[in-house]
């Protein structure tokens, strides 16, 4: 058994994390990891002895993801209506590796804010090559001589790149509630509102300018523009609610990127949706439905909303 082999379970939480980090895809991340295995075992049958695994491991999903990426972007150019990332959700599909204390990149990996549904969103803006270098800094802890390494730019290049996506990044870097236990206090009491068909409850849980976003990619139904203010998108979840209960459709609390989120199921456990919420000073500011089922496909049992 080749070395690669070997690794491959140590290896592919890394890569995994890299790959979806940089597409905000599950199926693209899982391509590009099967592409970098395949790249890396062919490499070794041909004679290449790599002293630190990780390292090339994460060269070339790097080098691969920054190639898929720029022919994504000509994809989601022609996208219908809003793009939202693909939710990674507890207990379901692939989940990113989280971290203990240890020396190796493979083990300091960890789901946090910079994989929510609104981070990767914004990292949509960066380049390929800033995007990259961004997430080796900040989510791996690469040095610039590590980073130039891996995206082939110099060091000084490689430094602008991530003053530039920091400083971008940071001007429209939600600044999600602290507290866990205050997150899913809203959350439930978002449900309950919910739930209750009350109005009044449901909009004092909302940011004045809150934002709904549904990503239906032309194969389900959504709004094709995003929603705002508290009034109308509390109305809007509330009509979507009531047409859902006399089908059996529900919500049911869950965890997506790192957030608090809701599955959206039917009768009997079909997933029509995942709903996350983005919480801020005590208020739901954003609300991203995915309802693409190409994007839920690896969640597995994904209903037609259609045929509601």
């Amino acid at each position: 058994m080749t070395a690669i082999a070997q690794a491959h379970d140590d290896l592919r939480p890394l890569m995994f994390s890299i790959a979806y980090r940089m597409l905000g895809s599950v199926a693209e991340a899982e391509d590009v990891v099967q592409e970098a295995f395949f790249r890396m075992t062919r490499a070794e049958t041909d004679g290449a002895t790599p002293v630190n695994l990780d390292a090339w491991a994460t060269t070339v999903t790097t080098r691969l993801a920054i190639d898929n990426l720029r022919s994504a972007r000509v994809r989601r150019e022609m996208y219908v209506g809003p793009w939202l990332p693909e939710p990674l959700v507890d207990g379901r599909g692939p989940m990113l590796p989280v971290a203990e204390p240890a020396a190796g990149p493979s083990e300091q990996v960890e789901t946090r804010d910079d994989v929510s549904f609104a981070m990767l969103t914004l990292m949509e803006t960066l380049t390929p090559v800033e995007r990259a270098v961004f997430i080796l800094r900040e989510a791996l802890g690469y040095d610039y001589p590590a980073i130039a390494e891996v995206v082939e730019a110099s060091e000084v290049a490689c430094r602008q790149h991530f003053s530039r996506a920091r400083r971008y990044l940071e001007s429209g870097r939600p600044r999600f509630e602290a507290s866990a236990a205050r997150r899913e206090e809203l959350a439930a009491a978002f449900l309950e509102a919910v739930r209750g068909g009350s109005l009044r409850e449901l909009e004092a849980l909302l940011a004045d300018d809150v934002t709904f976003w549904g990503d239906g990619g032309g194969k389900a139904p959504a709004i094709q523009k995003p929603m705002q203010g508290a009034l109308p998108v509390a109305r809007f979840l509330l009509g979507l609610v009531r047409r859902g209960d006399p089908l059996g459709v529900s919500l049911v609390p869950a965890q997506a990127n790192g957030q608090p989120a809701f599955l959206t199921l039917g009768p009997a456990g079909e997933l029509y949706g995942v709903l996350a919420l983005d919480i801020v000073d005590g208020r739901i500011v954003s609300l991203r439905n995915q309802i693409n089922p190409d994007k839920l496909a690896h969640l597995g049992g994904v209903g037609d909303i259609n045929s509601l």
